[in-house]
Parts: C-alpha cells; structure tokens; sequence
C-alpha cells in the first residue's frame, strides 16, 4: 500500500477557510499575549526562622546564643520650636558631656518622651500647662 505525501498545497486545501479577524480582535490578543509574557511576581523568600525545623533541645553546659533584636522602625520628623527653648536643648547636651554621657538632640527628645509618658494625669497636665502654644509651620525668612 503506497500511501501520498502531503504537499503544502493539499495541507492548505484540508485546512477550513478562516474568516478574517477584525483589527480590534488581534490587539486586544496581543495584549493578552503580552500580559501572559511577563514574568510572574517572585515568591517571598522564606524567613531563616520558619526554614529550618526547631533545634533539638540545648546540652547541660553549653551556652546558647541570645535571639537577635529587632530593630525598630526609625520615623523622620521635622519641627518648629522657639530659640529660647532650643537654646536649653542644647545646654542640656553640654550638662549630659560633662556627665561623660554625649547626648544627641534626639535622645534628649526620647528622654523628655519617656519622662511625660510617666507622669501621671495632673503632673502631664501641668507640664503641657507650662509650654505656650506656637504657630504651625515652618518659619517666614526674616
């Protein structure tokens, strides 16, 4: 039994005739084929702590290292206050220097932060009590 090569004239003749696509319809598929090209997102990667399985129970006598802390989200803020008052912000970074403790504005800030949020409700009232109000905003060039 002989059986007859396809030519690429009887491959075309089998096929059916398509009907012709609108323009509309092709890009509308070759956004979708661009889409489908991109590469997906990235997986996040898997914490260290939650990769390995737990470690078996600590030895008597050896030591075991502390966990890392994790450091804190760090917030950049910017202020207005008056030069009386920034003028003690700076006498009581010369007071801390000759208390051999160097201190920078913003640790005083977190200082005084921490010193109000002890106060009970009389004492923080009368603090705040103590501190005109100023306007808001940076200051004008004069």
């Amino acid at each position: 039994m002989v059986t007859a090569k396809k030519t690429p004239a009887t491959a075309e003749a089998a096929k059916p005739a398509a009907a012709p696509v609108p323009k509309a319809a092709v890009k509308v598929a070759a956004v979708k084929v661009a889409a489908a090209k991109t590469t997906p997102p990235k997986a996040k990667p898997i914490p260290k702590a939650l990769a390995k399985p737990a470690a078996p129970a600590a030895t008597a006598g050896a030591t075991t290292t502390p966990a890392k802390v994790k450091k804190p989200k760090l917030v950049r803020d910017g202020f207005t206050i008056p030069k009386a008052e920034y003028v003690v912000l700076e006498a009581l970074k010369l007071r801390a220097s000759e208390l051999k403790r160097p201190t920078k504005k913003s640790e005083l800030l977190r200082a005084g932060i921490k010193a109000l949020a002890a106060m009970d409700g009389a004492a923080f009232l009368a603090a705040l009590g103590a501190v005109p109000a100023i306007k808001t905003g940076r200051p004008s060039k004069a």
